[in-house]
């Protein structure tokens, strides 16, 4: 594991000073004060060397360490608390996928965005259920690299659309019928209205698409979003729009 922070690591790190925790360092939107925390996984050092060089050129993104294979992964993202880790689905020792459930289930979890070589397959459908916000092709263009991560550092998913297509022929396998009857049986926890929203974030929707279409403000939207996460016990809207395809609510 590479530490590439400059300098010893102080207390922005979270390590050396008990005080910060990562809702300290997180500030959202418009408004954030400091610099998008990243860290990179992949067993390619190239690949490293490229997204390091392509977010450290930009006051706006801090690369704060680098690992190459999920077991590294786990613990860096202890140490050093990056708000978006970009982290490749096959490695030796603990692949990606693992590792994603791994940090995902501790509390205050970075996002995750998968990289993979492939497009759709069970490794990123498997990663997305296990909490990653989205995943990226490794040839993305770079400025689409960086729009992705501006987004789930904010908090929103990646589902496009035409990745939400791409999910939805994806999941037409033959363990569909047992995880329809669970999602339907989740879903009840909601009241009419949070289930439209979660139907929206199915559609791949923003909160502002979602508020035109049922006809709310987006902090009304937000706060729908917030507590059928809670309810349901999922992490992030790319969980909600799964589990949504699943019930076959579109």
């Amino acid at each position: 594991m590479e530490d590439v922070t400059a300098g010893p690591v102080n207390a922005v790190d979270g390590v050396t000073s008990g005080g910060a925790d990562r809702d300290d360092l997180t500030a959202g939107g418009p408004a954030r004060q400091r610099p998008i925390r990243i860290a990179i996984v992949d067993d390619d050092a190239m690949v490293r060397t490229g997204l390091r060089l392509l977010f450290g050129g930009s006051p706006e993104f801090e690369v704060v360490a680098e690992a190459a294979d999920g077991a590294e992964a786990v613990t860096m993202a202890a140490a050093h608390w990056p708000d978006v880790i970009l982290m490749d689905i096959r490695m030796p020792r603990v692949d990606g996928l693992t590792a994603t459930q791994r940090i995902r289930s501790a509390p205050n979890p970075p996002q995750i965005i998968v990289l993979t070589t492939f497009n759709i397959d069970e490794y990123v459908l498997e990663a997305l259920r296990g909490g990653a916000s989205g995943f990226l092709l490794k040839d993305t263009p770079p400025k689409d690299i960086i729009a992705a991560v501006r987004m789930v550092a904010d908090g929103a998913g990646m589902l496009s659309p035409s990745v939400v297509r791409g999910l939805i022929d994806y999941v037409a396998d033959p363990a569909a019928g047992s995880r329809r009857s669970q999602a339907k049986a989740q879903l009840k926890a909601l009241t009419d209205r949070e289930r439209e929203v979660a139907v929206g974030l199915g559609h791949g929707w923003s909160n502002a698409e979602i508020g035109g279409e049922l006809g709310m403000g987006i902090p009304t939207v937000k706060g729908h979003v917030s507590r059928l996460l809670a309810k349901l016990g999922l992490n992030n809207r790319v969980q909600v729009a799964l589990l949504v395809h699943d019930a076959e609510l579109l």
